[in-house]
């Protein structure tokens, strides 16, 4: 019997090998984990030429047309998630590689969001920061979240947990996205109000689209400009949903109080890019998803769906 070989991509935690029973396929499949990013696709295509499986995280690796044409070995890719955006789905199709997905228990990217929200707010990494250095006492003064409005871009699933969570801590909370009526947020149990709206009235907006062809540079310079001067955006969705560009701007000439990011348009962050350098900008490196939880869910389901399919039964999960 010939062997197959199975690459593990993007894993930045090297945890994938400790969450999951990959011993169990080892009688057929050899597996090999990159810790770091490839440089370029031509760097992927390289790597990865003779490998007959691959286990993607989430959109770290793009897979277009192009690589998978420079994958001839190429049979199954399996991708964390149920949907991934930096996937050609036709091209995989043509090829013949099945496409397998997973599932998640939970979502914690809510929670991050709200986290990210209190740190824009009150402080708690900056001043722990300043402790730590030796500083002696505080210097930044919050802002109480209470009674403040919330937007949200997008009430889906994640959205709706949103606003959930901000009522609770007693915020009121307005909603918009391209498709969203009156009567779902009545629902929700939030407000209905018009883009235009949303970014001139809100406190704190916070991103909960999928990215897609549609939302790609939904959020741009003109939103960024209606907001107000004391107001703050959160982006936990996706990076290409915001006119990076426009909000770098923003926030370097002080439009707006400053933002939380946790997505972008290229990742890893280059260390040299610009956001880095906003002191009112909160940057966390994708973090919405990455739970010790969430991951074992990932790359055990990952084991499960190469042990059927090598055994020549169906994927789980097949997304193509």
């Amino acid at each position: 019997m010939t062997r197959l070989r199975c690459a593990i991509l993007d894993d930045y935690f090297d945890i994938a090998l400790n969450v999951a029973d990959w011993p169990k396929l080892s009688d057929r499949v050899d597996v090999t984990v990159f810790s770091h990013p490839f440089a370029s696709e031509q760097a992927a295509a390289s790597a990865l030429a003779d490998f007959d499986i691959v286990c993607a995280m989430r959109e770290r690796t793009a897979f277009p047309k192009s690589l998978f044409a420079s994958l001839p070995k190429l049979k199954l890719l399996l991708t964390s998630g149920m949907r991934n955006a930096s996937i050609d789905m036709e091209a995989a199709k043509a090829r013949g590689v099945a496409i397998g997905g997973t599932q998640y228990s939970r979502d914690p990217t809510a929670p991050l969001t709200m986290g990210l929200i209190l740190e824009l707010t009150r402080g708690i990494g900056r001043e722990n920061a300043r402790m730590h250095a030796g500083e002696p006492w505080q210097t930044f003064a919050g802002v109480e979240i209470e009674g403040l409005t919330l937007g949200v871009v997008g009430l889906g699933k994640l959205g709706s947990k949103m606003a959930d969570i901000a009522k609770a801590f007693g915020m009121n909370v307005i909603a918009w996205s391209p498709n969203l009526t009156p009567e779902k947020c009545k629902e929700a149990g939030v407000g209905y109000a018009t883009k235009e709206e949303l970014f001139a009235k809100a406190d704190i907006i916070t991103i909960h689209v999928v990215l897609s062809e549609r939302s790609r540079g939904l959020v741009g310079a003109a939103d960024l400009a209606r907001m107000r001067p004391t107001a703050f955006l959160v982006n936990t969705a996706r990076g290409p949903i915001v006119d990076e560009q426009a909000l770098l701007e923003a926030l370097q000439q002080r439009k707006i109080a400053g933002a939380g990011i946790d997505v972008f348009s290229v990742e890893p962050l280059p260390v040299d890019h610009p956001f880095r350098k906003l002191d009112n900008l909160v940057l966390t490196p994708h973090l919405g998803y990455a739970t010790e939880d969430g991951l074992r869910i990932h790359y055990g389901q990952m084991v499960e769906a190469i042990d059927a399919w090598s055994k020549g039964g169906e994927l789980p999960r097949k997304l193509a």
